[in-house]
């Protein structure tokens, strides 16, 4: 079994994020769920952005790198259509559609996120991960159905399955960048997605509510997405998009099994979809993906140490101090290793 820093990462995410679904519930009869997105998603950005300020006032910014060239339009690309465009179309189909059914369409952002992945940009998966993955989304299918899927017409779900694939080509364009200093790209995607998502809310109608609820809504914001978000890109680096995307979708159990221990009644659906989830999960734990590779030209720049896969010299007078952070090339590399889809791993199979 493998337990490592990026699916340690993942898995963070996800008890995050899960364990403040039911603490945001809470709020959601004093503040439209919109508005509550989108206080959320600010408290998370500026949660993160105060964070940054305390690690440049702290001389630890040698590892804060801006996306530049390319990087930067994966980056715009992702908050365009993760924090402006999901957003909309969440609203628009949520005005069409009841919550239970929304609930149940929302579980396509995983499988439009893996099918992204593996077949647009070519992320490596065999059996036992798309078995995984699909255990662990049936799983998530089990526990958000209810009764059945009711909507006025067809195009609310539309709108609602169109705004999961905003999401899944989001994560996707975030793995591109994932090198690039965690913290500050999920700082960025919270500012932008909140900024959208309270100004929809505003327009639509939503009122502002009390001083101390804001500042509630911002604090699990912070900690439920801003950190989560975080660890979510952390994991991005090092497991490739289908697999993170998998660890996270536990995120809506992980928030039942809190909503049990609140006081909630154990179901059925529960017991069934984590027996399903934690075979998915068992799946992916105990992957094990080894054969000799050929690591292609390239080159790039991000927070590294000088292990097998960093061999670069320094021009004179660079500082040795490890981690660090400068554009480096890397030479082709041929052996043999345990590895997941990361950004040096790119090959073919």
């Amino acid at each position: 079994m493998r337990v490592d820093r990026a699916v340690s990462a993942a898995l963070g995410a996800a008890v995050l994020f899960g364990l403040s679904t039911p603490l945001a519930k809470a709020l959601v009869g004093q503040v439209p769920p919109l508005l509550l997105a989108g206080l959320l998603y600010l408290g998370s950005g500026l949660g993160l952005l105060a964070l940054l300020g305390l690690r440049i006032a702290a001389g630890r910014h040698t590892g804060i790198t801006w996306p530049r060239g390319r990087d930067l339009g994966w980056l715009l690309g992702a908050i365009l259509a993760g924090g402006a465009i999901g957003p909309f179309l969440l609203m628009f189909g949520l005005r069409l559609t009841d919550a239970a059914s929304a609930s149940l369409i929302l579980n396509l952002e995983g499988v439009l996120t893996a099918l992204l992945a593996w077949f647009i940009f070519k992320e490596n998966f065999d059996r036992r991960i798309a078995w995984g993955m699909a255990a662990i989304l049936a799983g998530g299918v089990v526990l958000s159905a209810g009764p059945a899927l009711r909507a006025q017409g067809v195009i609310g779900p539309v709108a609602i399955s169109a705004a999961c694939l905003a999401w899944a080509v989001d994560n996707n364009l975030t793995r591109k960048v994932s090198l690039h200093d965690a913290m500050l790209i999920a700082c960025l995607k919270g500012l932008v997605a909140g900024s959208v998502s309270v100004a929809l809310a505003l327009a639509s109608g939503a009122v502002m509510p009390d001083r101390l609820i804001v500042v509630e809504a911002g604090l699990l914001g912070f900690v439920g997405y801003g950190l989560s978000l975080t660890l979510f890109v952390v994991a991005l680096r090092g497991l490739g998009t289908a697999r993170t995307g998998a660890y996270f979708s536990l995120a809506p159990f992980l928030g039942a099994l809190l909503a049990v221990a609140l006081g909630a009644p154990v179901t059925a659906p529960l017991l069934a979809a984590g027996i399903l989830m934690a075979i998915g999960v068992w799946l992916h734990l105990t992957e094990h993906h080894e054969h000799v590779h050929t690591h292609v030209p390239m080159k790039h720049e991000h927070p590294h140490v000088h292990d097998e896969h960093h061999r670069h010299r320094h021009a004179p007078g660079h500082e040795p101090g490890e981690p660090h952070s400068h554009e480096h090339a890397h030479e082709p590399i041929r052996h043999a290793h345990t590895h997941y889809p990361d950004v040096h791993h790119r090959h073919g199979h």
